[in-house]
C-alpha cells in the first residue's frame, strides 16, 4: 500500500485512538501534583546576597572522601538539573560513590545585582564558598566540579587560587569558544553586547532561554510536544517530562556587567585560548593549573561541541590530565540512565584515587 494511501476507516480509527489517549493524558496532566526541584536532602551552610551554599546529606553507611567536592554550576538555568529525580541524580550518585558534595545555588539576580562582575563571582562568591568548605572540613584544599559555564569559572578560579584546589573536574565545559561547529558562538560573537546591556541592564533569562531553544527549534520547540501524547498516559513518565519542562523554563536573569564581560572575554575574544581575561588585578593563566584535571564532554552536545571542550588538553600546567567522553547530549549527561551508571562513578573513582 502506498504510504499516503490510507483507507478512511484506518485514519478514523487512528484519530479516535489519538483522541482517547490525549483525553486520558490531559486528565493525568490536570491531576499532576507540584513538581519537586531537587530531591536529595541538603543543609544550607552559607548564604550571601542571592547565593546559597548547600551541603548534601550523605548516603547511609558510605564512607565519605575527606576532601569535599564543590559543584559550581552555570549562572544560566538552575543547578537542580544535577538532582532532578531519585533515579537520575548526579548528586545522589556522587554521594553513593563516597563524595562529600557541596553545591552553589546562584539564586535569582535582580536589579541590585546588575553591576556584579566576573571578579565578584569568581574571586568573590566562589572563593568565599571555598573558604567556608575549607573551614568546615579542616582541609587545606578541596575538589571542584565545574559544569558548563561553571566549568569556565572553575578553570579561572583554579588558575588564580591553585593552592586551594586539590583536584579539578570540568564537565561539558566550553574552552575554545570559537570552534567552527559552535552555532551559539557564531551568533554571540556578532552581537553588540554593550548596546544590549546598556539598554536592558540585567539580561532576561527568558531571552537567553529562547536563544538556546532556537539552536534546535524543531526538536526543542515542536517535536517534543507532538510526541507528548506518548508520555501523558504514563503518570511516571509525565512527571519526568514536567520536571524537565520546569527546569528548561526556570531561567534566572543574568547580572548585566558579568554577562557583558563573559560575552566579550570568552565568546568574542576567546580568552581561555588567547589569554587576556583579567579578574581584579590578575590575569588568568591556565598554565597555573597544576592539580590533576578530569575533563568530561558529551559527543552529541549542541551547546558545547566536543572540540570546544577537548581544546583544554595541553593548555594547563598539569601532568595529570584525563578525558572522559559520553555518547549523548548536553542535558543527557546529567539525566540519562546510561550517564548515571557511568559518569558519577567515574568521577568518584577518579577523585578517590587522587584524594
Amino acid at each position: 500500500m502506498n504510504p499516503i494511501d490510507i483507507p478512511p476507516e484506518k485514519l478514523a480509527e487512528e484519530m479516535a485512538e489519538y483522541s482517547r489517549r490525549l483525553g486520558h493524558g490531559l486528565e493525568n496532566l490536570l491531576d499532576a501534583e507540584q513538581i519537586d526541584t531537587g530531591v536529595t536532602p541538603k543543609q544550607t551552610v552559607h548564604r550571601e546576597d542571592k547565593l546559597a551554599l548547600h551541603r548534601y546529606l550523605g548516603a547511609d553507611g558510605v564512607k565519605r572522601n575527606p576532601v569535599p567536592l564543590l559543584i559550581v554550576y552555570a549562572l544560566v538555568n538552575r543547578p537542580y538539573m544535577t538532582d532532578i529525580q531519585e533515579d537520575r541524580s548526579t548528586v545522589r550518585n556522587l554521594l553513593t560513590g563516597g563524595q562529600d558534595v557541596y553545591m552553589i545555588d546562584w539564586g535569582y539576580p535582580d536589579g541590585a545585582d546588575s553591576s556584579l562582575t566576573l571578579d565578584d563571582y569568581i574571586n568573590g562568591y566562589i572563593d568565599r564558598c571555598v573558604e567556608v568548605i575549607r573551614k568546615q572540613s579542616g582541609q587545606e584544599k578541596i575538589n571542584i566540579l565545574g559544569i558548563c559555564q561553571g566549568g569556565a569559572f572553575s578553570l579561572c578560579y583554579t588558575a588564580l587560587h591553585q593552592r586551594k584546589v586539590k583536584n579539578l573536574i570540568t564537565m561539558v565545559t566550553p574552552v575554545d569558544f570559537q570552534t567552527p561547529d559552535n552555532v551559539l558562538s557564531s551568533w554571540v560573537r556578532h552581537i553588540d553586547i554593550d548596546l544590549l546591556v546598556d539598554t536592558l541592564g540585567n539580561v532576561p533569562g527568558e531571552l537567553l532561554n529562547w536563544t538556546f531553544l532556537s539552536l534546535k527549534p524543531f526538536s526543542l520547540t515542536g517535536q517534543k510536544y507532538v510526541n507528548m501524547v506518548d508520555v501523558l498516559e504514563d503518570e511516571a513518565r509525565l512527571k519526568n517530562f514536567l520536571r524537565m519542562e520546569k527546569w528548561i523554563f526556570d531561567s534566572p536573569d543574568q547580572a548585566g556587567e558579568c554577562f557583558r564581560q563573559f560575552v566579550k572575554d570568552f565568546f568574542q575574544k576567546n580568552g581561555l585560548i588567547n589569554g587576556g581575561i583579567a579578574l581584579g588585578e590578575r590575569q588568568v593563566d591556565l598554565k597555573n593549573i597544576t592539580c590533576p584535571l578530569l575533563n568530561i564532554y558529551a559527543e552529541q552536545d549542541h551547546l558545547v561541541p566536543p572540540d570546544a571542550s577537548r581544546a583544554l588538553r595541553g593548555l594547563t600546567g598539569t601532568r595529570d590530565y584525563s578525558e572522559v567522553s559520553f555518547p549523548g547530549g548536553h542535558i543527557g549527561i546529567y539525566v540519562s540512565g546510561k550517564a548515571q551508571k557511568t559518569i558519577p562513578p567515574a568521577i568518584a573513582r577518579w577523585l578517590i584515587e587522587r584524594s
